[in-house]
């Protein structure tokens, strides 16, 4: 699939955003993360900032940006739908637990149930950007278990990126913190290695002779273009990324990406709040842009069956 800037910047910095918001919205609820007025606007304030950002380059990948808004009447059917209703309905409780945090100096009572709402519709948002790809039968690099755990372990490695980083400038929660990053990375990183061997491995769900219907008269292949210049459909539909540069994507997603900043979080655990501070926003370009460059791979080593009709000989 064409691997559109747009998407990659709502994904990333949605699920970034989302991961930040849950994490301080468990561990404030919990009494984990104590009150705070400087973390909690700077931490509630960053995740609300990457979620509107996020929600808003995802309006110019329509269209007509204009009827976006109409996308949110079709929640009964529409993974799309239901992702941008419970985007909004996060809004509420969050606000409700960062003014008991910042004013009140509070987590307790009803900021803690405004916590604990906001945890879930954040993870329940990005369940549904998940199951926008995953419930796609016609593609399956996305229509696959590893999906949906993929989307939850990137919200949660550069979530707790940010929340680590953050902790550690105004000096509240480190060791927690640094633990949760450290133990996100691991997890994302196992969780791709899973979904990218699973696409690596998995059988084709279709061929040329049974999407033609002619695998019955012999081995079907294409004699002709049907057009002399690609169309819409090749374009969208059947982005080609060829295995050695995919397999080194992969790697700098590995190595800069988790590997890398695990180090660097590691490193910052035993070192004084000042350094630390340096590594930890080191750590956090590492994930960001390894975050970047795995969710193009998601898009560009994702191959629709219509290419079957282009010359492809399986997908």
């Amino acid at each position: 699939m064409h691997p559109a800037a747009s998407v990659i910047l709502f994904t990333v910095t949605s699920g970034m955003g989302y991961g930040l918001l849950a994490l301080l919205a468990v561990l404030g609820s919990l009494g984990m993360l104590p009150p705070d007025p400087g973390l909690g606007l700077a931490g509630l304030g960053t995740a609300l900032a990457l979620i509107t950002v996020g929600l808003l380059a995802s309006t110019f990948h329509l269209g007509h940006p204009e009827r976006a808004w109409r996308a949110l009447s079709q929640w009964r059917t529409s993974w799309l739908s239901r992702e941008g209703v419970l985007a909004i309905m996060a809004y509420p409780p969050a606000v409700l637990f960062g003014g008991g945090w910042v004013l009140a100096g509070r987590t307790d009572g009803v900021f803690a149930l405004a916590g604990w709402l906001t945890a879930l519709l954040a993870v329940l948002t990005v369940c549904c950007t998940a199951m926008i790809y995953a419930s796609l039968k016609p593609i399956p690099q996305w229509r696959n278990r590893w999906v949906m755990p993929g989307y939850l372990a990137m919200a949660l490695a550069t979530g707790a990126a940010w929340l680590a980083l953050l902790a550690s400038v105004f000096g509240i929660g480190r060791g927690l913190t640094d633990i949760i990053a450290i133990l996100g990375l691991g997890l994302a990183a196992l969780v791709k290695l899973a979904y990218w061997r699973h696409i690596d491995s998995a059988a084709p769900i279709a061929t040329a002779a049974a999407a033609t219907g002619l695998g019955g008269l012999g081995q079907a292949r294409l004699l002709e273009r049907p057009n002399t210049q690609e169309n819409y459909l090749q374009k969208e539909m059947g982005f080609r990324v060829a295995r050695k540069h995919a397999n080194r994507l992969r790697r700098l997603v590995l190595i800069g990406g988790f590997g890398l900043p695990l180090v660097l979080i590691l490193a910052a655990s035993f070192l004084p709040a000042a350094m630390s501070i340096w590594l930890l926003a080191l750590a956090l370009v590492g994930v960001t842009i390894g975050a970047l460059v795995e969710r193009w791979l998601f898009f560009a080593q994702a191959k629709h069956t219509v290419t079957l009709y282009y010359g492809a000989a399986t997908v």
